[in-house]
């Protein structure tokens, strides 16, 4: 992976974490009662442990593409991070896929405990709607609504939540590949979709950019899942920092599964190609937006 684009994505990473410790502090917001000790620092676990941050990653790009200032978006980014580290927290519970480690740490109900960590999902949910509406946010009022409702799909029942709940009944069946397609692209892609479909938003682009970066958001969104799957079965939990073979265990049917890892290493390859074209007339302006692709479908944790 190319160095510079690796450098990028760090300096997005740590930009995302600078400003979510900020989001989480002890400081009362207008409005606020009290922020309980305890929830806040459940938040804190959950949210500042780390990672890739990827989806704020692809929403600083996507309106970097078109002019949009940075502040506004890194705003975005983080609303969009605090979603993502929900569904990690809820993800994560016994009840969904029980697991006792993320990102190399303990999972959010195993450092604090189950009530707590399902409280500290739904007030990350709730506070990247917040985020987006507040005024610091400084976008028109109508681009803000545009993202919140955008948000709330991808995040809700027809998005991510929905995915959540075909992956758990694919344990108890046999979904065919298209069954999986479907709950896999609701599930993960959902999200990713929006992060490079807000982009446009931000930066106030035309209707047939939006339509053209949400389309590149489905297919590295695809790319993601699939990869997800492949490591699940080639890599170890030492490396990835959470437990392995999950699917197989659980009796999940996934496309790795279903058609090998040679033939999801042949989709990689495809879903690439397809998002590299969807950029291609933004020439080299694209260039960390198509390296983000290749990343997404050649990672190893």
């Amino acid at each position: 992976m190319d160095h510079e684009f690796e450098k990028r994505l760090a300096r997005c990473a740590d930009e995302t974490q600078r400003l979510l410790e900020k989001l989480l502090d002890a400081q009362l917001r207008a409005g606020e009662i009290a922020r309980p000790e305890r929830l806040l620092a459940a938040m804190r676990h959950g949210a500042l442990n780390g990672g890739k941050r990827l989806r704020p990653f692809l929403v600083m790009e996507s309106a970097a593409l078109f002019g949009a200032k940075p502040a506004a978006s890194l705003r975005i980014a983080a609303a969009l991070e605090c979603i993502h580290c929900y569904s990690l927290i809820h993800d994560d519970l016994p009840a969904m896929d029980d697991d006792d480690l993320r990102r190399g740490q303990p999972t959010v109900h195993r450092a604090f405990d189950e009530a707590t960590a399902i409280l500290a999902g739904d007030s990350l949910l709730t506070y990247a709607f917040d985020i987006i509406a507040d005024d610091e946010t400084a976008l028109s009022a109508k681009a803000r609504l545009t993202l919140v409702a955008l948000l709330a799909r991808a995040a809700g029942l027809g998005g991510m939540a929905g995915g959540q709940m075909l992956d758990l009944d694919a344990a108890a069946s046999a979904p065919g590949e298209q069954q999986i397609i479907t709950l896999q692209a609701m599930k993960t892609g959902a999200l990713i979709r929006f992060a490079c479909e807000a982009g446009p938003v931000i930066a106030g682009a035309p209707e047939a950019d939006r339509e053209r970066l949400a389309e590149f958001g489905s297919a590295i969104g695809l790319a993601f899942q699939l990869a997800d799957d492949l490591l699940d079965v080639t890599s170890t939990t030492e490396k990835l920092g959470k437990a392995t073979d999950k699917d197989a265990t659980a009796g999940k049917a996934t496309l790795v599964a279903l058609h090998g890892a040679d033939w999801a290493r042949r989709q990689l390859d495809g879903l690439v190609g397809q998002a590299t074209a969807l950029l291609a007339p933004y020439g080299s302006a694209a260039l960390h937006l198509t390296q983000a692709a290749t990343f997404v479908a050649t990672r190893e944790t």
